[in-house]
C-alpha cells in the first residue's frame, strides 16, 4: 500500500487576548482589530464572544514550516494593527488577573443565543484555545484517526498547558482554562464511535431533539469536523510563542500519520474509555509536564515526561515522511525550560507580581518571529 502522507495538511487557530499596553488588563476592542485585520487579512481574522478576543485562522498549509510561516505572519499581521490602534496583544490560555464580569460579549445573533442557552456558563467562558485541523483523506479515516488519537491528548494538552492564573489568584493548575470551558455541554474527550455513520447519526440525534442547532454545537477536545475532511484538535491553551503552536500541530499531524501507518499495516491503536482518558486529562492539566500519568497498558503511574519521549519515540517513523523532524525537535526546549504555565509561574515566583506575568506574556507574542 503506497501510503500517501500529502493528505495529512495543517489548519492552525489562534485566538488572542487584546490588552491595554498600559494597565495591561484585558480591553475591549469593539471589533476594531477585526475591522481592520479583514481588509488586509480578509477571512483569516474573525471576533470572538468576547470583545477582548480576537480569532485568527491560517490557510491549507501543506506542512508544518508553511504552517509556521502563516501563523507568524497573522501574529505579526494582528499586533501591527493593534498597535496603530493602541492596543497590545498577548497568548495565554486564561488573562492573569482580568475578571471576566467586566468584559463586554460581542453583539452578534449567534452569541446571543449560546449567551441565552448557557448564561453564566457562557458568560464566564473568557479563555484562549489553539485548534488545529488535520486533512483526512476521508471521513471514515477521519473518524478512526479520531478514534485513536484520544489516548494521546493528554500527553500533547500537559506540553500545552498555560492558564495558570485566573481572576487574579493562583489556580494550583497548570492549565485552568479547561476547568473553565467544563461548564460547557459536550466538552472534555468524547467517546469513541464505531463508524463515522454512528457519529452522524449521534449528530442526527441531537439536532432533531433541540439540543444543538447544528454540529459546531459539539465542543470536544477532537471532533471530526463537521462540515471539512478533518480531525480538529481542541484540548490545548494558546501558547505563548508561535514556535510551541507549531510544535503542537505537528505533533497531532505527526499522530494521525502514526495511526494511518498503522492501519495501513491493520494494526490498531488499542481503544480506551473515556473515563479512563479524562483521568489522564485531569492530571495533565493540574501538573502539566511535572507529574504522572497512567499507562493503561502497564496499569501503573509514569512520570509525563517518559512518556512524552516514549511519544517521540513511537512518531519516529513518519517525521521524515511530514518533513516535521525539526518542528517537533522543539518538545525537548518545552520541557527543558517548561511549559507557558511554568514560565509565568517562574516570573510570579521571582516578583510576587502579576502585572509583571501579564507583562512577559505580551513580550512573548512576538518572540522567535
Amino acid at each position: 500500500m503506497n501510503l500517501n502522507y500529502k493528505t495529512f495538511t495543517l489548519g492552525v487557530e489562534e485566538e488572542y487576548m487584546v490588552l491595554d499596553p498600559h494597565t495591561l488588563e484585558l480591553k475591549s476592542h469593539e471589533q476594531r482589530i477585526v475591522h481592520e485585520g479583514q481588509k488586509m487579512i480578509k477571512d483569516k481574522v474573525k471576533a470572538e464572544m468576547h470583545q477582548a478576543v480576537v480569532e485568527v485562522g491560517t490557510d491549507i498549509c501543506a506542512d508544518v514550516d508553511e504552517a509556521w510561516h502563516d501563523v507568524a505572519e497573522l501574529r505579526k499581521t494582528i499586533s501591527g494593527i493593534a498597535e496603530g490602534l493602541g492596543y497590545s496583544m498577548g497568548a495565554a490560555g486564561t488573562h492573569p488577573f482580568s475578571h471576566w464580569e467586566s468584559q463586554l460579549i460581542t453583539d452578534h445573533i449567534r452569541y446571543s443565543e449560546i449567551v441565552n442557552e448557557l448564561q453564566e456558563a457562557a458568560r464566564s467562558n473568557l479563555i484562549f484555545g489553539l485548534h488545529v485541523h488535520v486533512g483526512m483523506e476521508s471521513r471514515e479515516m477521519a473518524n478512526h484517526i479520531a478514534n485513536s488519537t484520544r489516548y494521546f491528548l493528554p500527553h500533547i494538552f500537559a506540553l500545552s498547558t498555560n492558564s495558570p492564573f485566573w481572576e487574579g489568584r493562583m489556580t494550583g493548575y497548570k492549565s485552568f482554562r479547561t476547568k473553565v470551558f467544563d461548564k460547557f455541554p459536550r466538552t472534555g474527550i468524547p467517546d469513541a464511535f464505531e463508524s463515522i455513520e454512528a457519529y452522524d447519526n449521534y449528530v442526527k440525534l441531537l439536532i432533531k431533539t433541540n439540543c444543538i442547532d447544528n454540529a459546531k454545537k459539539i465542543w470536544w477536545d477532537l471532533r471530526v469536523h463537521p462540515f471539512f475532511n478533518t480531525v480538529e484538535f481542541r484540548v490545548c491553551d494558546i501558547p505563548l510563542t508561535v514556535d510551541e503552536t507549531i510544535t503542537l500541530a505537528a505533533l497531532f499531524q505527526a499522530i494521525c500519520a502514526r495511526i494511518y501507518m498503522l492501519r495501513s499495516k491493520n494494526l490498531n491503536f488499542i481503544q480506551y474509555s473515556r473515563a479512563l482518558l479524562n483521568e489522564n486529562k485531569w492530571r495533565a492539566s493540574r501538573y502539566g509536564v511535572d507529574g504522572y500519568l497512567i499507562d493503561f497498558g502497564k496499569e501503573e503511574e509514569v512520570n509525563t515526561r517518559a512518556l512524552i519521549y516514549e511519544l517521540l519515540d513511537f512518531l519516529d517513523p513518519v517525521l521524515d515522511h511530514l518533513g516535521s523532524r525539526h518542528r517537533i525537535a522543539h518538545v525537548h526546549k518545552i520541557l527543558e525550560h517548561g511549559t507557558g504555565a511554568d514560565r509565568q509561574l517562574a516570573v510570579f515566583e521571582q516578583s510576587k507580581n502579576l502585572t509583571d506575568v501579564a507583562k512577559f506574556i505580551q513580550s512573548q507574542y512576538l518572540s522567535g518571529i
